[in-house]
């Protein structure tokens, strides 16, 4: 119990730590982030990347389907001086269309459209939450780089470091992550990551399908976020390699996208 709570604890000052140093930044490059913003965070979890925005004195709102990471997000906050500007939710975001109507300048997602299924439907019912002239911040991973499968949470060693095995077809991801030992849970959880997964040409055509224009975007070499995790500096890739349709995916470790309806 006491390991699972510094893994949270890690875990959040991780999300604080690349938001605070590398998102916001990027943020405000294209749009003014002030005490009198209203941000919301689809799958939350604890909270991590919200501080920030809290600390600024930002009124931001977590939503999360999770019972137990909205519980803890609770405790992280509870000592926080701008409580009063939190707002924590345990729900499905699709639950939650009319309540938050034209709420939000910035509607954050880092790691998670590319666990979301019926991508398309989602970015269209996601638009009207945001008020006239809000943008979206998302980050992902391109689904055919290193790692895209997220397989470095396996529990065995050998499987969760190596490359690529995400896209072996269905039938022998499965077979070997059975014989490496993984939970049924956790398989089955890669498995539909395998099915979710998103590259960055499906992402800018849903985005030009569904009337978004990319007000900036960056496509990483190295993760912002393998600073706080393994020590190594963020490496944005230069035009030429980052203009390369299909490859760009594979040596592509984090997308970065602002984007707002046209």
């Amino acid at each position: 119990m006491f390991e699972r709570h510094l893994k949270r604890d890690r875990y959040f000052a991780e999300q604080v730590y690349t938001t605070e140093k590398y998102v916001i930044p990027f943020i405000k490059n294209a749009m003014p982030l002030t005490a009198t913003t209203t941000v919301l965070e689809i799958g939350c979890g604890e909270g991590g990347n919200l501080k920030p925005f809290l600390d600024m004195g930002c009124s931001v709102t977590g939503v999360d389907y999770s019972s137990s990471k909205i519980d803890n997000a609770i405790q992280f906050f509870r000592d926080h001086p701008h409580t009063d500007k939190i707002t924590l939710v345990r729900d499905d975001i699709y639950n939650c269309a009319e309540k938050y109507n034209g709420c939000f300048d910035l509607i954050y997602m880092r790691d998670v459209i590319e666990h979301i299924h019926d991508q398309d439907r989602f970015m269209e019912f996601v638009k009207p939450m945001l008020k006239p002239g809000g943008m979206i911040f998302l980050g992902f991973p391109p689904w055919q780089n290193p790692f895209g499968g997220h397989q470095q949470i396996c529990q065995n060693r050998i499987i969760s470091k190596l490359p690529f095995i995400h896209l072996l077809p269905y039938s022998w991801y499965r077979r070997l992550l059975k014989m490496a030992g993984e939970p049924v849970q956790r398989i089955n959880n890669l498995l539909e990551i395998k099915e979710t997964g998103i590259t960055i040409e499906r992402f800018t055509h849903i985005l030009n399908q569904k009337g978004y224009v990319i007000q900036r975007q960056d496509l990483f070499f190295i993760n912002p976020n393998y600073e706080i995790k393994f020590g190594l500096k963020p490496r944005v890739l230069g035009k030429g390699l980052s203009s390369i349709k299909g490859l760009r995916n594979f040596y592509t470790t984090s997308a970065y996208y602002l984007v707002q309806p046209a």
